[in-house]
């Protein structure tokens, strides 16, 4: 469909290719680092430092003054329900200098929604401020929308259109559709190789995109891109660092966004977003980073790492960060068909036992106090299902929910960074799925670079165990480079897992249709990622029978 890709002052239809908007964002980043990490430590650790929504001391720039076209980052929307969805972009004309290439003025951005991609049907049109103080991201909660509908959508900054993007509203409340088709990706390291999989996944016939975590990654990238060494763009050094500040964790998101393969994702389809530990730091939990130092530090990152996260994705204000702390966990629906319960197993957790890495389970990693979710999160998970009158209960979230033995030994050594290091948290809250009687739950997960497809056992150590559900974790869309189909410890996690029904390494996506007769997964790979261009392919599929839990190849 042609018009998604239509961009342009409204004089031209012009846009700089990719490796164009690369070669030119790398001549502005030569300017002083916006926020040091002291700077961010004294802005970030006890406020937001932003305005009032619709208020803001910085001066508006005057249309005429953005030569440049604006909208490199492209567009995105988030979060349906049945009468509004979220509408974001950011203006960055020039993505990789630290203010975006617009300075500390506000714009005035337009944005409409419409029933046609060429907007003759404008059913809800509107004018936002961009603000410096939020990196001049734009948040719309588009309302009065009609439900289980498709609109299209668009931004105007100045002369310049944004690219045109399509989004669609939940099922009314009450009402029972008849079917759901969702993708579910996570960990999309930049420097690990190309976004195939999203180029493919736009061109999937998919209502909702749940991103289980990883987003960003910290970790330095160097001028080539890392694996992406196939064009001839050298970045600037800019990203060469391991982000800090909330000017680092801004150009990182820039880097990313700045892909065209993710932004025709995000134009093509709505997205539900939740985050791991990389947005941040790696395997952090709660207020403690990786190698335990100063919590007040810590918790300034936390800070501006979150900040940046809602800047740059289509999140309503109700998840805004407040200082270094976010209300990520939230419910949607579907209808009848489908409750969301999406959680937040970072921000909350006790610190992982004996360190980060496998170890056998022991006293440390099973006191009861210990939690992964928190008490809070924990209570309003079991409320929500006690509640739900949905045929099925999805649960994203970011690391192994079910038991996940290194090897067969009676010691054996599980992920001290996952479920399996929290069991008295993850007895509660199985203990919470069975008392509310839930007899679809679907549990969806990312983190491990593996695609895996589980049954959830009342008692994981006993395989006679009644199943309680099914978990599918989706592989990477890069973190791993390339992976291969079976992973060299395949054969021993099979052996050791008896409820594991299947592992593939490959990077790609998982994609489940939900109907009130079952659950059908599909596990799409690509054959590689560190070259462009690889085909995609179905890898398995398992369906689960609505009331009789437990995968069965379809």
């Amino acid at each position: 469909m042609a018009p998604l890709g239509r961009r342009g002052p409204l004089s031209e239809h012009a846009f700089s290719p990719h490796d164009a908007v690369l070669r030119d964002a790398s001549r502005h980043v030569g300017r002083r680092r916006f926020l040091s990490v002291s700077a961010a430590a004294a802005v970030l650790a006890f406020g937001t430092n932003v305005p009032a929504r619709g208020a803001s001391a910085a001066r508006e720039l005057p249309p005429a003054r953005i030569p440049e076209n604006p909208f490199t980052l492209g567009v995105a929307s988030g979060d349906p329900l049945p009468d509004s969805v979220v509408l974001w972009t950011r203006l960055a004309p020039e993505p990789f200098a630290e203010d975006g290439g617009l300075g500390q003025q506000r714009v005035a951005v337009h944005w409409e929604m419409a029933l046609d991609e060429w907007f003759i049907l404008v059913v809800r049109r509107g004018v936002a401020q961009a603000h410096p103080e939020y990196g001049h991201s734009v948040h719309i909660d588009a309302q009065g929308l009609d439900p289980g509908a498709e609109y299209y959508y668009r931004f105007r900054a100045g002369t310049w259109f944004s690219p045109v993007g399509r989004t669609r509203t939940a099922p009314a409340a009450d009402s029972a559709p008849s079917g759901l088709r969702l993708a579910a990706v996570s960990c999309q390291a930049y420097h690990d190789g190309y976004y195939t999989a999203y180029r493919h996944l736009a061109e999937d016939d998919v209502d909702l995109v749940l991103h289980l975590g990883d987003y960003l990654y910290e970790y330095a990238v160097d001028s080539a891109g890392g694996a992406r060494r196939y064009t001839d763009v050298k970045l600037p050094d800019v990203f060469d660092r391991e982000t800090q500040t909330l000017a680092d964790y801004r150009l990182r998101y820039a880097l990313y966004q700045s892909d065209p393969d993710l932004q025709a994702a995000h134009a093509r389809h709505p997205f539900v977003v939740t985050w791991d530990d990389h947005e941040t730091e790696n395997n952090y939990a709660g207020a403690v980073d990786e190698k335990g130092g100063p919590a007040d530090a810590f918790l300034a990152r936390r800070a501006a790492a979150y900040r940046a996260y809602w800047e740059h994705l289509p999140l309503r204000t109700a998840q805004q960060p407040a200082g270094h702390d976010a209300r990520l966990y939230r419910r949607l629906h579907w209808g009848t068909l489908a409750q969301f319960d999406i959680l937040d197993t970072r921000q909350y957790r006790s610190d992982q036992a004996y360190g980060d890495g496998p170890h056998a389970p022991g006293p440390e990693s099973d006191d009861a106090a210990r939690t992964i979710i928190g008490d809070a999160q924990e209570r309003w998970l079991a409320d929500g299902w006690r509640s739900s009158t949905a045929t099925w209960n999805v649960m994203p979230q970011q690391v192994c929910f079910s038991q996940r033995r290194f090897d067969s030994a009676a010691d054996a050594s599980v992920s001290m960074d996952a479920w399996d290091g929290y069991r008295a948290s993850r007895r509660r809250v199985v203990d919470a799925a069975r008392s509310a009687g839930l007899d679809n739950w679907l549990v969806l997960t990312g983190d491990v670079h593996v695609g895996y497809a589980f049954d959830i056992k009342e008692d994981f150590d006993d395989p006679a165990s009644r199943t309680l559900g099914t978990e599918i974790t989706t592989t990477s869309v890069t973190s791993g480079r390339d992976g291969t189909e079976r992973p060299p410890n395949w054969e021993t996690y099979m052996t050791a897992n008896p409820h594991l029904k299947w592992c593939d390494g490959r990077r790609g996506y998982a994609r489940v249709q939900l109907d009130a007769q079952q659950a059908r997964t599909d596990f799409q790979v690509v054959s590689a990622v560190t070259k462009p261009g690889a085909p995609i392919a179905t890898a398995a599929s398992f369906v689960t029978e609505a009331g009789a839990p437990g995968l069965k190849p379809a």
